[in-house]
């Protein structure tokens, strides 16, 4: 089904009325004739999806007009239908609008000017439902990935969780005698199992922000929706607070807001971008000495507008050049040994590029990585204290 597409399928037995019909209106339209059901059938079968509508005659030898629009309603829905006859009975009205679903019935002798106008109108109807379906199809695509790419990011925080529960659960202690409903562990070292609930609780939680960040995108499929806002200090602090850092990382991680803006692409897609970066830098930094990763926002004016910018740079080991070059183009990753597929970087540039904006980044060897979300269509500013 294509958007812009033109032609016009005329199908009549007489040969006459197709020869005036392709010479009448073949000035503004693309027009094709078919002799008979059958080889309207056949063409549409090979070139189906150029063309916008289909006009048939009703009373035609075999397999009338009926039956046509009844097949092409189940085999070629994009096309608007018309039917064209000089039989006006009730009942044939009434199947053609039930079963062959048609736009209009056009009176044989067909007139140009009327004729002409239900053309038109067939195409913008025709323009109007092949938006719509691309429309949805780009929601269900985008749902789609953001289905995988969450399920991807739920493995490693679910894996932790399981890990915990299973170490709290080994260091169960059997014991012969005690008081009745209290139960013994045993720890290497004081504090270890509080540590291990207490990290198997920050985990659920991510899963839990996650799973709803996921269910707001499927509301956000649905036509209609409402838009999501949300300024970029307000996301950033989301991240800080819902993200699960381990042990001394939240220490490494210090933020500022140059200037607030409000975000222009969906809130749920976007928080899983900063949580993917997030993670990334959390990662490339572990074993680091003095590591830290520093989140900042601002604003940056222009005749053209403001454009807001997210920026994370970290003081980590930095990315190899041949690897960088790559990075947000093909799935590539420098943690292949830790589970890693490379697709994060590529689910971030994806979501960006349909914010208006891109994802930009900059690393040398040895000197860390910063990773620039840039939001490069004109943004909302925030005031300071709204």
């Amino acid at each position: 089904m294509q958007p812009d597409a033109r032609a016009i399928l005329y199908v009549d037995d007489e040969a006459p009325s197709r020869k005036w019909f392709a010479r009448c209106f073949g000035d503004e339209f693309e027009v094709a004739t078919a002799a008979s059901t059958d080889e309207a059938l056949a063409i549409l079968a090979a070139r189906g999806h150029e063309f916008a509508a289909l006009v048939t005659d009703y009373r035609m030898p075999e397999r009338d007009g009926m039956k046509l629009l009844r097949q092409v309603q189940r085999e070629h829905r994009h096309l608007v239908r018309l039917l064209a006859t000089a039989y006006a009975e009730k009942d044939v009205a009434i199947a053609a609008v039930n079963q062959g679903k048609v736009l209009r019935i056009l009176e044989k002798p067909l007139e140009d000017e009327p004729t002409r106008e239900a053309l038109r109108e067939a195409l913008a109807l025709y323009r109007t439902q092949a938006m719509e379906r691309l429309l949805n199809e780009g929601r269900v695509s985008a749902l789609r990935e953001t289905l995988g790419f969450l399920a991807h990011e739920l493995n490693t925080p679910l894996a932790t969780v399981r890990g915990c529960v299973a170490s709290v659960a080994a260091r169960h202690k059997a014991a012969a005698d005690g008081p009745s409903g209290v139960v013994q562990f045993e720890e290497d070292h004081p504090g270890d199992l509080l540590a291990a609930l207490d990290r198997a609780e920050r985990r659920a939680l991510y899963c839990q922000s996650l799973v709803a960040t996921f269910l707001q995108s499927a509301r956000d499929a649905y036509p209609g929706a409402a838009p999501q806002t949300v300024s970029a200090s307000a996301l950033v602090q989301a991240l800080l607070t819902e993200f699960p850092f381990e042990l001394e990382e939240r220490a490494w991680v210090s933020t500022e807001i140059v200037g607030d803006f409000r975000l222009p692409g969906r809130r749920d897609l976007l928080y899983l971008v900063l949580c993917t970066l997030t993670k990334n830098a959390l990662q490339a930094l572990r074993g680091e000495p003095g590591a830290r990763l520093h989140i900042a926002a601002g604003l940056e004016r222009s005749e053209q507008g403001a454009r807001g910018w997210i920026r994370f740079a970290d003081n980590g080991p930095g990315i190899p050049p041949d690897v960088l070059a790559r990075l947000t183009r093909e799935p590539v990753t420098t943690r292949a040994d830790a589970g890693g597929n490379g697709m994060g970087l590529l689910f971030c540039q994806r979501v960006m590029q349909s914010a208006g904006g891109a994802v930009r980044v900059e690393s040398t060897l040895g000197a860390g990585t910063t990773v620039t979300l840039a939001f490069d269509r004109a943004v909302e500013p925030v005031a300071s204290g709204a």
